[in-house]
């Protein structure tokens, strides 16, 4: 009965906005929804960076106190990563997001509750809110492996993973600052992020879709150029593709096919047939996941070294920037969430034009994938590195502390079309899957590091060289992997 009441709103929805006049791309309602829910995860878990000041106020916590609030999120992170992609590649993309924004939404909602309730019940809720957000990317870049036509998916992983978590930033850092200082207090930042996912998990369930070529209302002309696109570049001399399941399961035969290679499709002239063959390839989710192959790539460990290296300084990044903007430059409190906006809006605009970018490099100039994704991650991680070194040592203002971090924020958006498109390149099937992998990996050292500074802070005087030494450090070598190779 819900599934009847859903489809009879979305009718109306349809009628009300006169869309059944109208055809928009399905992939971009799609999609669209997948932006839509990176903003609000990223919102969701960065509110805490702005109304942990006022809460460690307001319940006297010590900086190792609000180091483990802000870490146990990555505790539950960590566990969803995998099997997030997993499942998400397996039973499909709607499926797993919708019940993942439901629930970090519910968490989010309750987080004023928990800390009112003490310490352990806020650390148990963040974790909580951890688990149902860890499988928030992987399913959407499962969704992106089947909706994206390969010349889109450069620009598309910038939007939703690159603009849409810095909207989502954005967003939070001010108007968290500003709900704090309201009449409402530090609670109204978690009570009104959590109805906008509440408002979001509707339409998620109205317009969300695993599949195109079972999506209703999709034309035959989209569909055709999200599958057939998908197709032709999987014949380049440089795609890397993972063994299918057809090999894995059938290992007596010689003649197993790859549906990333099918002979019979390329050869088939007939468009009709092409079309309906191609719907049947993308439209099948993966019965089984042949984890001893995807983890005998070394491809993939080369990508799954990398997320090690640059997810953990992220997320350091992350959490602990407003403390940094107070600690060393003494911005107010009032000010905060504004002040530590400026890098990510920098980040978000940057992020539309390095996808635009490494796409018309790679499908117009004809320059090799690989070759155009390890320049990209060069630039990212040396732009992160240098430019937070020189933020720490040679600023001595705000104005120049915030200028040379933004500067560094902006190139390090070039890992959008390095590090983060990789995973659709060599193994389009198994993008949840890998992706997962490789956050999972980065998370592992993000719950130390993140904890870890708040003890540093503690421990030497609220001295952030070292922090910051060990940020450029771990980009260092990710320079030095990139120019021995990212994916090969």
């Amino acid at each position: 009965m819900d599934w009847i009441y859903i489809r009879v709103i979305k009718q109306r929805m349809n009628a009300l906005f006169l869309w059944q006049n109208l055809y928009i791309p399905k992939r971009l309602i799609v999609l669209g929804l997948c932006a839509l829910a990176s903003v609000i995860s990223y919102s969701d878990r960065s509110n805490m960076a702005v109304a942990i000041v006022y809460m460690a106020e307001e319940f006297g916590w010590s900086s190792t106190a609000q180091g483990l609030v802000l870490s146990s999120f990555f505790i539950g992170y960590l566990t969803t990563q995998v099997f997030g992609g997993a499942f998400a590649d397996r039973f499909g993309g709607k499926l797993v997001l919708g019940a993942a924004a439901f629930g970090w939404t519910t968490f989010t909602l309750f987080t004023p509750s928990a800390a009112k309730l003490g310490l352990g019940y806020l650390l148990s809720c963040r974790i909580l809110l951890g688990i149902a957000e860890g499988a928030c990317l992987p399913s959407i870049h499962s969704l992106i492996a089947s909706w994206a036509p390969q010349e889109e998916r450069s620009r598309i992983v910038a939007v939703i993973q690159g603009s849409g978590s810095n909207i989502g930033i954005i967003l939070a850092l001010p108007v968290s600052t500003w709900l704090g200082s309201g009449p409402w207090g530090w609670q109204s930042i978690f009570w009104a992020f959590g109805a906008i996912g509440l408002v979001w998990s509707l339409f998620w369930q109205i317009y969300g879709g695993s599949n195109p070529s079972t999506y209703q209302g999709i034309s035959k002309e989209e569909l055709n150029l999200i599958l057939k696109n998908d197709h032709s570049v999987r014949n380049r001399s440089d795609y890397i593709s993972l063994p299918t399941n057809e090999e894995v399961m059938d290992r007596s035969s010689e003649d197993a096919v790859d549906v990333t290679e099918d002979n019979e499709i390329a050869q088939n002239n007939n468009t009709e047939e092409n079309y309906n063959s191609l719907a049947a390839v993308k439209s099948s989710n993966p019965p089984h996941i042949p984890w001893r192959l995807i983890l005998s790539r070394r491809e993939v460990w080369a990508l799954l070294v990398t997320y090690f290296c640059v997810t953990w300084t992220y997320f350091v990044f992350l959490t602990w920037l407003p403390t940094y903007y107070l600690d060393r430059f003494g911005v107010d409190i009032k000010h905060l969430g504004y002040f530590a906006v400026l890098p990510y809006i920098v980040q978000g605009i940057s992020s539309l034009f390095v996808g635009a970018l490494v796409d018309y490099i790679i499908y117009s100039l004809k320059v090799r994938i690989i070759i155009v994704r390890r320049i990209a991650q060069i630039i990212s991680s040396c732009g992160y590195a240098i430019f937070l070194l020189l933020a720490e040592y040679a600023a001595k203002t705000p104005l120049q502390g915030i200028i040379l971090i933004s500067i560094g924020t902006g190139l390090g958006s070039f890992i959008l079309g390095g590090l983060y498109v990789s995973q659709l390149d060599i193994a389009p099937r198994y993008s949840g899957v890998i992706f997962g992998l490789g956050n999972f990996l980065g998370i592992i050292p993000s719950i130390l590091g993140v904890s870890l500074v708040g003890w540093i802070l503690d421990a030497t005087g609220r001295n952030w060289n070292i922090i910051w030494n060990s940020v450029a450090a771990s980009y260092f070598i990710v320079i030095l992997r990139s120019g021995r190779g990212l994916i090969t």
